[in-house]
């Protein structure tokens, strides 16, 4: 009867002939040819239907009315298949691709031949009939195949490379068949005929399967992307043979071993893993369920591939265990088996090893390289929504904590922070909003420059694309291995076995609980860490003011109050972790103790040794598996996580502003309108019943219509909306009602010059604070624009900029470094507009560009840029101070005032309403100061040395001039091995010796005790089989021993944790040696063993082994956490310590990567990794040492093994090495480019370039997965390699073991066997673990560099500490001091000397380059002396120490710089004052009227237009004595109304507020929450010192945030007080008043300014130029004689009265010392 056979499938030594002909020959592989028939006709259907409909889909999927929101995706879509400028194709042709196909055609007919031949001859048998027409079938069918490949492979009009995988696969099932049948025409033909005949076949299938591994699949032509001088990748040119052994990994690796890798020597991706190919194929399904099964779905092919791999290598982990059981029961009784059966085993021993390594390299690869396009589509994604986020101040929000909060969030818009770099008056943050703990936790708010937008690519992104790597453990081969161990177990064991199985599956909710409680935590973990990485970034990003005011050791403290709360969340973890890894280590103790005692006990069976080392290793096989499973679950419990973080990320409301625009709408003139119509725009969102939208800032009621093609002003005072105005132009603002009109909104790329004028209906944009990309100077003027010679150097001309380029290093090639820091502002702020010039975009919108340059360039500029013929027929909206200048010529005026416009029209007109702050008469007056920026544009006539770096930026220029840009920003990575220094240095830090000693003892006890409890199981065994016990049936039971397998020391990665038992499992029979003597019988009597005895004292070693684990394990992490403390702790000491020089080399992105990735692997991974290398080389020693002492022949084999280990370990370590560091080195870019592209958002989008900023993200996210994917790639290359070896041991152990039968018992050779396979293992993960440690302290490495970085002096020196009065006068004096940037530049300051006497104010004023700012600096000593010294109060501040210096004289510096917090938080950081006393600073700097008391005030209408709430004192003496209309007067020059906040108190005052409508009636208190958001006035937030301050100050005005500076230092009530252009971004009117403020206070004040008004009434002026003092004396000699003061005046225009003004000061003075005298 066909297909039934009667036989056992396996006699003795082969298969039965029954199985061989009905199955191998006949069933299987028509099988296989009907599978593929199958999938072929499916194949065929789904080409035949995507050709046939494609290009009607197409068609349909284009709609041609686009709409405006859509825009922004299509900027996406076109970024990813941007045309690529770089990359040539080349088609690369394999090798013989035609005759190659000849060859094979010819194989298959042969074949066909032979089995005709077979049916002809009867060959087979008269069984045979069937087979032989089967196999005829199947050859035909295989010829059909290979003669259509030929066919489609000679001509070129039809291809379906397809075909060759078809032939391959069948070609290799019938090469498994052939060998098989083939052996058995060996050993036992039937006749010689037959045997010719089967070596024939099997001849020709071998060559047909050679044929199929030699060629690249598909055997087709591959394109291969040449990309600039990378080389293109070489995996898709690989033969299925090099792929499966990694062969194509040879150069990687061999290139790494000789010289030190660079990035250049990394191939490039395959291009269908460029991050634009895998996010446009991402983007083509619409996301309909949640973001986690999304992913999931997307990448579900590579998922089950994986999965199938997955599942054969857990089948194959149970071969080794099986054949070696069968190889010991051959030297038992070598009667029973023939030899070559034997033989045929140990051959499996190494067929079985080197299948279930390409499983698991197969596996792994496909799941690398999932990981990498599932990152560059999360990463791509975060990115493309970060270029989409709303510019709104809305209040911060937690990831993760939505869920647990929803119930209050339903009112309430998820807004997040906003990221601008500039700051206009943006919304109040409002602390009674719904929202989660803003006090508490203001860090991990989705503050996107800086903590959670970065962390959600740094750290989620990351783990995320990680669990794919391993995600097949999971759900693959877990299950398949349970249920493969639970059966064999059942087998050996029988019922006994249920006992342990069982209390594993108890086991599994114990570990699943702990597996819950680690996601828990880790999302308490991540939290922290966005918190940490908040503070740390504005510790580092405010870091001179912290220097200045010497605050470093208090924000050292912030930073670790937030790294306490991470450290003790991580200790959780690790106590969570130890708690886990005792129940994992003693697991198998208990599961093996529960199954004996049934098994002695309950079912009285002898528990011989081969019943007791089967079931152990079986034990200890399935223990893995569900190890993992907790562990992997853990994982994806992480990720589950941080999916979800990132979905909510996304799911944030975008930009408004597609849609808010109108930007086709065209005048009678056919001129673009643009302007507003009726528009009210909120900084909030548009949900007015939320208390923080309708606090808001807003601008009202505006009608505009800008001149086009000419130029247009706002003018306006401080904090006035005139930002705003420009921001709701650009669409960035929420719009409350009406229309916006502004062209462009496009890409810019789309876009096609006017032929006439060459330019473009789009926008251009010149934020109030300069933005810069980290790129040359050259790069940002250009900004991506075609390179045009002339108009480059036109705009340089015209923004004065020639002089600056060169004196920068290397000229216009320098690297303006991140946010520019090696320029000065006014450098920033001009390359700011050249940029916009430079620009074809016909509408300009400049936010005041002419605020940081002095008033010679100001002029300049708006001569020759704004008026000049760059700016012809282009429309210039300009927001200005500097009215004197620009409002006389502009087109168009519009001057506002909280939010509304009080006029405009003409120049003329507005200057007539009367509406303007200052009188213009007085006012031709010279430029304001600035908005950001430092000081000075160096202009034509200025002979500067050196700019002035911004920020008090340490940089000056060294003599080699013009070499082109070296960049002191390029990240360095280490060469060479890791240092052992570096070693030590975490050694050191995790304990001194006594914790050593500690450490030793407790791994040492552990091994012990591991081995103890085997070595016991062993004692027990013998006494049975002393006793004389043995199986029934021995034939089938025998001694057989441990034998892990690859994933045995996978816990060791997993879990950290490894129980080290397995080297010693089986010391066993070293002393049974009696086997062949034993009886077998068993006489079912009880044995006389005492079981309870051997089963107590087995539970006791259980019990004492779990205590010592915990030891050990608390011992690692106890240490581990010290060195996390300890080396942060430094790390944030040294660097917040170190030169001013550092922050301007470093950016802050290396800075960062260093505080979040860097130390993250220090806490998280470098300790149990170390532990695992210390681990594998103890079981290595001891495996070693064991294994001599039975069989030293093994020692032969093993030297020669162990030689083959190091050359393949050696090759790998340095490319692996090289490549990680490569990786790590990649990532700063790429964070870089996130932060810069979040606070450069709104000029992206101003420009319409997000497309190119998209392109650039791909390229980077491209650059740094280079690397990792060679990395892994090398790794899977190393492991094949390790396997095969380890394949090759046990071949070697295994024909050893049977060449020696009969000299050799059973005992030993089980021993030397099951050592030979455990060997490996150990050897793999001890190179696997080696590398990772030197992959893991390669960020140890990173960290030293910043551990050692140039440190400033001592804050105080206990001998020389001044007096604590000190300075108790104020007197300064420079005695012939002289300093430098660096010792290789020049001088910027040379022999200053000069004194300022106690209480004089004093202006400094020069040139751009003067060294004006490097005075402030030399006083502060961020410059140390080269000669000379400065004294104040007669002590010489050289010899003090630092902190005792900075905290007794003040600095106000030119960039504003403001904390997270609250308006109290920022003035008064160590709570020392009184809310009176920061009250009275507030008056003095005009940040609240005079008039106004902190308490609430009451309205009455006013009789000026329009109608506006006035604040007056509540009326105690009876009559009112403010004047009404002065007090309307006061509103505008007095920031107390201007800082667009006046108004009305709502909920922050007592209850009596009272709210005057603009019709002056007194509205309802009670009215609805509409009115209230509408209401005619904004709020004045520093009434309330707990306003919230939000990040960098982004919601406060530039002006406002300087005000709020200058009222910090005034606080401090100082004797010297350093202003280094403090009031630039503040209206002339307020400036004037803040000026009076500062002579009445009586103290020393060293003013550095470009507006000459502000000091030309100060007791003196010093002049300074290149670094010396030219002038020094009263203003009023100075502007009488001729000199370069009084020629600074003239350039101003406005000689006559600032002559005036310093007559008039100087004759005060003179009085005012008559009467004192």
């Amino acid at each position: 009867m066909f297909a039934q056979c009667r036989d056992p499938i396996w006699g003795r030594d082969d298969f039965s002939p029954c199985f061989e002909q009905d199955y191998l020959q006949t069933i299987f592989p028509v099988a296989v040819c009907s599978v593929s028939v199958i999938y072929l006709l499916i194949q065929l259907y789904f080409a035949a239907t995507t050709s046939k409909y494609y290009h009607a889909y197409r068609v349909l999927d284009d709609p041609v009315s686009e709409t405006e929101e859509d825009q922004f995706d299509r900027d996406e879509d076109l970024a990813l298949h941007a045309t690529n400028t770089i990359s040539t194709l080349a088609v690369t042709k394999p090798r013989g691709q035609v005759t190659v196909v000849v060859l094979e055609e010819a194989a298959v007919l042969a074949q066909l031949g032979v089995h005709v031949a077979v049916l002809m001859t009867n060959a087979w048998g008269r069984h045979g009939k069937i087979a032989a027409i089967a196999n005829i079938a199947v050859w035909a069918y295989i010829a059909t195949l290979a003669s259509l490949r030929l066919l489609f492979s000679s001509t070129s009009k039809f291809s379906f490379p397809r075909l060759w995988y078809h032939t391959a696969f069948i070609y290799g099932f019938q090469w498994v068949f052939g060998v098989l049948l083939f052996r058995s025409a060996i050993i036992h033909p039937r006749s010689s005929v037959h045997q010719r005949l089967m070596i024939g076949d099997f001849a020709l299938v071998s060559l047909l399967f050679l044929i199929a591994l030699c060629s690249r699949k598909g055997n087709k032509a591959v394109e291969l992307e040449y990309e600039g001088d990378i080389a293109p990748a070489r995996e898709p040119i690989a033969s299925i043979f090099s792929l499966a052994t990694f062969s194509w990994v040879d150069s990687i690796v061999w290139t790494g071993y000789k010289k030190t890798y660079e990035l250049s020597d990394v191939w490039n991706l395959p291009s269908k893993d460029k991050a634009a190919t895998v996010i446009a194929n991402y983007r083509q399904v619409k996301r309909t369920s949640s973001l986690a099964f999304h992913l999931l779905k997307h990448f579900k092919r590579g998922l089950l591939i994986q999965a199938g791999w997955a599942a054969i290598s857990g089948l194959l982990t149970f071969a080794p265990t099986l054949l070696l059981r069968a190889i010991l029961e051959y030297i038992e009784k070598p009667d029973l088996t023939p030899k070559n059966a034997a033989w045929f085993y140990v051959i499996l021993l190494f067929v079985s090893g080197s299948l279930s390594a390409l499983a698991d390299g197969q596996a792994l690869w496909i799941g690398r390289k999932i990981c990498i396009r599932l990152r560059a589509v999360i990463i791509g994604e975060i990115y493309a929504k970060a270029l989409k986020r709303r510019a709104a101040a809305t209040t911060d929000k937690v990831l993760g904590e939505e869920e647990k909060k929803q119930e209050e969030q339903d009112e309430e818009p998820k807004g997040l922070k906003r990221i601008m770099t500039f700051g206009k008056k943006m919304k109040k943050e409002a602390t009674k909003g719904p929202k989660k703990e803003v006090a508490a936790k203001p860090a991990s708010d989705a503050q996107v420059t800086t903590g959670a937008i970065i962390n959600l690519m740094a750290v989620d992104a990351y783990k995320v694309s990680e669990i794919c790597a391993y995600l097949h453990f999971l759900w693959a081969s877990t299950p398949v291995q349970v249920v493969v161990a639970v059966f064999l177990l059942y087998r050996i064991l029988g019922y006994s076995s249920i006992a342990g199985i069982g209390m594993m599956v108890v086991l599994l909710p114990i570990n699943m609980y702990v597996a819950k409680q680690f996601a828990r935590i880790q999302k308490l973990i991540l939290a922290a860490t966005d918190a940490r990485i908040h503070t740390t970034n504005e510790v580092l990003t405010n870091i001179r003011i912290i220097k200045f005011f010497a605050w470093e050791q208090r924000f050292i403290g912030l930073v670790n109050e937030k790294r306490y709360v991470e450290l003790k969340h991580l200790r959780r973890r690790y106590i969570l972790w130890a708690v886990a890894a005792t129940i994992w280590s003693g697991s198998p103790v208990l599961i093996t103790f529960l199954s004996f005692l049934v098994y002695t006990n309950v079912e009285h069976k002898a528990l011989i040794p081969s019943v007791a080392f089967t079931a152990l290793s079986l034990f200890q096989i399935l223990r893995i598996p569900l190890d993992q499973l907790a562990d992997m679950v853990a994982h994806v419990q992480e990720s589950r996580v941080s999916v979800d973080r990132i979905e909510e990320y996304l799911l944030e409301p975008e930009t408004e502003k597609y849609s808010q625009l109108v930007t086709h709408r065209k005048d009678e003139g056919g001129q673009p309108i643009i302007g507003f119509k009726n528009g009210t725009f909120s900084w909030g969102g548009k949900d007015m019943a939320d208390q923080a939208a309708a606090d808001a800032f807003k601008l009202m009621e505006l009608s505009l219509k800008f001149s086009v093609g000419k130029l247009n002003v706002v003018v306006g005072p401080t904090g006035s909306g005139k930002t705003s105005l420009l921001m709701g132009l650009l669409g960035e603002m929420t719009k409350l009602k009406g229309d916006v009109y502004l062209p462009g909104g496009g890409s810019r790329e789309d876009l096609t010059p006017d032929p006439s004028t060459g330019l473009t209906e789009s926008v251009a944009y010149c934020a109030q604070q300069a933005w810069l990309v980290n790129g040359t100077v050259k790069d940002n003027i250009v900004f991506a624009s075609d390179w045009d010679q002339k108009r480059y150097e036109d705009v340089i001309d015209a923004c004065s900029l020639k002089r600056d380029i060169e004196i920068l290093d290397a000229g216009d090639e320098t690297i303006v470094g991140e946010k520019g820091v090696t320029l000065s502002g006014g450098q920033k702020q001009r390359i700011s507009l050249a940029r916009a010039l430079y620009s074809k975009a016909r509408h300009v919108l400049l936010d005041d560009v002419l605020s940081a340059v002095d008033s010679h360039t100001a002029k300049w500029i708006f001569d020759y840029a704004l008026h000049g013929h760059l700016m012809a027929n282009r429309t210039c909206i300009l927001v200005t101070h500097n009215v004197g200048l620009c409002l006389p010529h502009a087109d168009f005026a519009v001057a506002l005032e909280n939010g509304r416009v009080v006029a405009q029209g003409t120049a003329a007109d507005v200057i007539s309403s009367g509406k303007l702050t200052e009188d213009l008469t007085k006012s031709q007056s010279t430029s304001r100061g600035t908005s950001k920026p430092p000081s000075g544009t160096p202009s034509e006539a200025s002979g500067a040395e050196v700019d002035e770096p911004a920020n008090v930026t340490l940089n000056g220029t060294t003599d080699a001039k013009k070499t082109p840009a070296s960049n002191s920003q390029e990240e360095k990575k280490a060469e060479g091995g890791v240092k052992l220094s570096i070693i030590m240095l975490y050694l050191k830090a995790m304990g001194p010796w006594y914790y050593w000693l500690g450490a030793t003892f407790a791994f040492v006890a552990a091994q012990i005790s591991s081995v103890s409890t085997n070595l016991w199981i062993r004692t027990w065994a013998n006494a049975y089989a002393d006793k004389g016990y043995a199986t029934m049936g021995n034939h089938h039971r025998s001694p057989i021993t441990h034998v892990p397998t690859l994933s045995g020391m996978g816990t060791c990665l997993n879990s950290g944790t490894c129980s080290w038992n397995i080297p010693f499992l089986a010391q066993s029979e070293s002393q049974s040696f009696s086997y062949n003597t034993l009886q077998t019988t068993f006489d079912g009597s009880k044995p006389d063993v005492d079981s309870v005895y051997f089963l107590s004292v087995y539970a006791v070693l259980g019990l004492i082994f779990m205590l010592i684990t915990f030891l050990r394990e608390g011992f690692l992490f106890g240490g581990s956490l010290a060195a996390s403390r300890r080396v942060h702790e430094r790390l944030i000491q040294k660097v917040t310590h170190a030169k001013f020089r550092f922050f301007d080399q470093t950016p802050l992105g290396q800075l960062m990567n260093r505080f979040s990735k860097d130390i993250e692997s220090v806490d998280q991974e470098v300790a149990p990794v170390a532990i695992g290398v210390v681990h594998c080389f103890a079981s290595i020693v001891t495996t070693v040492i064991l294994i001599s002492i039975i069989t030293p022949a093994f020692l032969i084999a093993a030297s020669f093994i162990s030689v083959l280990y190091f050359l393949i370990g050696r090759f790998y370590i340095n490319s692996s090495r090289d490549l990680k560091r490569l990786e790590s080195v990649n990532r700063s870019p790429l964070y870089q480019q996130f932060g810069e592209t979040l606070s450069g958002m709104t000029t992206i989008r101003a420009y319409g370039d997000e497309r190119r900023f998209i392109r650039e993200n791909l390229t980077k996210i491209n650059t740094q997965h280079r690397p990792f994917i060679y990395l892994w790639a090398a790794n899977r290359w190393l492991a094949f390699r390790v396997d095969i070896v380890g394949a090759l041991v046990a071949f070697f152990a295994g024909a050893f073991v049977v060449l020696s039968v009969g000299r050799i018992d059973a005992g030993a050779a089980g021993l030397a066997l099951t050592y030979a396979v455990t060997f490996t293992e150990n050897v793999l993960w001890f190179v696997r673990l080696y590398s990772a440690n030197e992959q893991n302290m390669n960020s140890v490495e990173r960290v030293k560099e910043y551990l050692d970085v140039d440190q400033e002096a001592p804050s105080q020196i206990p001998e020389s500490r001044p007096p604590s009065n000190w300075p108790s006068k104020g007197s300064v004096e420079f005695i012939e001091y002289s300093t430098r940037y660096r010792t290789d530049f020049d001088l910027v300051l040379s022999n200053l000397t000069f004194k300022i006497l106690p209480g004089e104010k004093v202006g400094v004023v020069g040139r751009t380059g003067a060294g004006k700012s490097s005075m402030a600096l030399a006083l502060f000593r961020a410059l140390e002396a080269e000669k000379g010294k400065i004294l104040i109060d007669g002590i010489d501040v050289g010899t003090i120490g630092l902190h005792d210096l900075r905290e007794n004289i003040v600095m106000v510096p030119q960039d504003p710089t403001l904390f997270t917090g609250t308006i109290r938080s920022n003035l008064d950081p160590f709570s020392i004052f009184t809310d009176e006393e920061i009250y009275t600073v507030l008056r003095e700097v005009n940040l609240i009227s005079t008039l106004s008391r902190p308490t609430s005030g009451i309205g009455t209408p006013t009789e000026s237009t329009p109608p506006r709430a006035i604040e007056i004192p509540k009326p105690t003496t009876g009559a009112v004595t403010a004047d009404v209309n002065a007090s309307y007067s006061a509103a505008t020059t007095n920031p107390g109304s201007i800082l667009a906040n006046r108004g009305w108190e709502r909920g922050e005052t007592q209850d009596d507020t009272i709210v005057v409508m603009p019709n002056g009636e007194i509205s309802n208190q009670d009215d609805t929450a509409l009115q209230a958001a509408m209401e005619p006035n904004n709020k004045n937030p520093f009434r309330n010192l707990n306003s919230i301050v939000s990040e960098s100050g982004s919601n406060l005005s530039q002006g406002q945030r300087q005000l709020l500076c200058l009222a910090r230092a005034l606080l401090k009530a100082p004797k010297v007080l350093l202003m280094d252009e403090a009031t630039a971004s503040i209206d002339y009117a307020t400036d004037s008043k803040i000026q009076e403020t500062i002579r009445k206070i009586k103290n020393t004040t060293i003013t550095i300014a470009h507006r000459l008004q502000t000091i030309i009434d100060y007791d003196k002026v010093l002049v300074l130029d290149k670094g010396e003092v030219i002038q020094y004396g009263d203003p009023y000699d100075l502007i009488r004689e001729d000199g370069s003061f009084r020629a600074m005046c003239e350039t101003t225009g406005e000689i006559d009265a600032l002559t005036k003004t310093a007559q008039t000061a100087h004759e005060a003075r003179n009085t005012a010392s008559v009467h004192d005298g």
